[in-house]
């Protein structure tokens, strides 16, 4: 027969698993936006591009959802220790996808300007960029689900892909800039689209970091190789909202 503690840490479990579930498909939606905010931009659909935006509450509720269960969980459970890391990772990762689903929603809104200038060659490089930084998340996602330290180490490590993709995409879009002053409006609005591409890339590090201290107990303290040379003097800088 079970003991009442038994019972209890099941029900611990039990929730926890729920947690983890809200999350993974959180930020399943949230990569499910990238992709239909690229798949606007290469249609040059404004009320597609529209609809993207909307959804993005869909994701908001799913966060303001995730938290209330945080809460419950530390007020009738009290974790302690490594129960307390699963509690609060979850809450810092949701927090996470929350702002990935934000830029994607920014890539579909700069899509609807974007739209209305004549098509430029580089726009496709777009797609790349959010191929690169949905597979980041979707790996970082396993890595939660299985509580997979090293996967997450992995996704940590090979966020430098992308930030190599986004600097060379940056000097193409400049180069066209440059070439014919009539490709400024366009690539400007690409600039920041593939800005907000590249931090999808740092919050999947983000949740890389906490999965790595919530199945270790000790924080990630290794120099990540952080190649985003657009920061170089040389360059402008972009803002990080990107509007």
């Amino acid at each position: 027969m079970s003991t009442g503690k038994e019972h209890i840490i099941k029900s611990y479990d039990d929730e926890l698993a729920r947690l983890t579930g809200e999350l993974v498909r959180m930020g399943e939606l949230a990569v499910s936006q990238l992709e239909a905010a690229i798949d606007v931009v290469e249609r040059r659909d404004e009320r597609a591009a529209q609809h993207v935006v909307g959804n993005d509450d869909a994701i908001d509720q799913l966060e303001q959802e995730i938290s209330h269960d945080v809460v419950r969980l530390l007020a009738l459970r009290a974790p302690m220790a490594g129960d307390l890391r699963n509690v609060f990772a979850a809450l810092r990762i949701a927090a996470d996808i929350e702002r990935i689903g934000d830029y994607a929603a920014n890539v579909a809104k700069r899509s609807i300007p974007l739209s209305m200038a004549a098509p430029i060659n580089p726009t496709s490089g777009l797609a790349h960029l959010a191929e690169l930084a949905a597979a980041e998340v979707r790996e970082v996602l396993r890595a939660h689900r299985d509580r997979d330290a090293e996967r997450a180490y992995q996704v940590w490590k090979d966020d430098v892909e992308l930030d190599d993709a986004y600097t060379g995409y940056f000097r193409q879009l400049l180069t066209y800039m440059m070439e014919d002053p009539r490709n400024i409006t366009p690539c400007t609005h690409l600039l920041f689209m593939a800005k907000n591409i590249e931090r999808i890339g740092d919050h999947a590090t983000n949740i890389a970091e906490n999965v790595w201290y919530q199945v270790t107990g000790e924080p990630l303290t290794a120099q990540r190789n952080k190649r985003d040379l657009t920061a170089n003097p040389e360059m402008p800088k972009l803002g990080d909202r990107g509007d």
